[in-house]
């Protein structure tokens, strides 16, 4: 009987374990899909905020070609901005475990 209750709790550990496994692959796609949305908000923002410096106080006739490269330099800017935070929780995370 003590073995029956051993291969039970046995079993029953295993599951919370798969269970685990399964949420802990959730959260690391919800991690990934929050980190997508991030990234195309700083890109949404950064059209912003490069066409509303160049529109303010220019004449009617723009050059888009200037304006498209303000938007692309600033777009890179901020991935790499993002590439250097991701690199430094890395470290930290790695840090932390070891």
């Amino acid at each position: 009987q003590n073995e029956k209750q051993l291969q039970d709790a046995v079993k029953h550990q295993e599951e919370k374990m798969l269970q685990l496994i399964d949420k802990s692959g959730e959260v690391t796609t919800l991690k990934g899909e929050v980190s997508r949305l991030k990234r195309s908000l700083q890109r949404a923002e950064t059209e912003a905020k490069v066409l509303w410096e160049e529109m303010r106080g220019q004449e009617p006739k723009v050059d888009t070609a200037y304006v498209q490269e303000r938007i692309w330099l600033q777009q890179e800017v901020n991935k790499l901005r993002l590439l250097l935070l991701e690199k430094k929780d890395e470290n930290l995370l790695l840090s932390d475990k070891y």
